[in-house]
């Protein structure tokens, strides 16, 4: 929680990306608190009280996986809203005429999203969901010391930049500080 917090606050992006990990981190403990209680909850060098927000927090993300049907796969609905929120940003950068600079960068990657969309089956809903699903991928990967090709790694790098630019856009757009032509 202390964690996701800080993400969301700084980094829109980083934030989306831990949650993925928070929810494969419940899976991982089969939606079990107790389980949940051992393995997770000991990390947080935190006074009794604080530990126990974040448990409550954890509690919580548990019992809404279990409301939307997503112990065996997918995002909760509130990880989705965020994508969603974060993609229709990227598609009014790229409708801004004073952002020709972000049309730039994603318009020199927008072939290799469309690579990823097709080996993914087509099933994620926009640019956004399409360069997360990519970095989360290579980083289970690499998790499971899987090989990730030079040409993945180096679509990973260019799609962090995309998403780097989009996450200070967004914390502009959060902040009042950034304005549409």
């Amino acid at each position: 929680m202390i964690v996701a917090q800080q993400k969301k606050k700084e980094n829109i992006i980083e934030y989306v990306l831990y949650m993925w990990q928070v929810e494969d981190l419940i899976r991982a403990n089969k939606l079990d608190m107790s389980l949940i209680d051992q393995h997770i909850i000991p990390g947080y060098q935190q006074e009794e009280d604080k530990l126990l927000e974040i448990r409550e927090w954890w509690e919580n993300l548990v019992e809404m996986m279990r409301l939307e049907n997503k112990s065996e796969s997918g995002h909760l609905q509130i990880n989705i809203n965020t994508v969603n929120d974060i993609n229709r940003l990227h598609n009014q950068l790229l409708r801004s005429p004073g952002e020709v600079a972000y049309q730039h960068l994603y318009n020199s990657m927008a072939a290799t999203i469309q690579e990823f969309d097709n080996k993914s089956g087509n099933k994620l809903e926009n640019d956004i969901a399409i360069c997360l699903t990519a970095i989360y991928s290579s980083f289970l990967m690499k998790l499971k010391n899987q090989t990730v090709s030079e040409q993945t790694t180096m679509a990973i790098k260019n799609f962090s930049k995309l998403l780097a630019l989009l996450a200070k856009k967004y914390n502009d757009e959060q902040d009042g500080k950034l304005t549409f032509d």
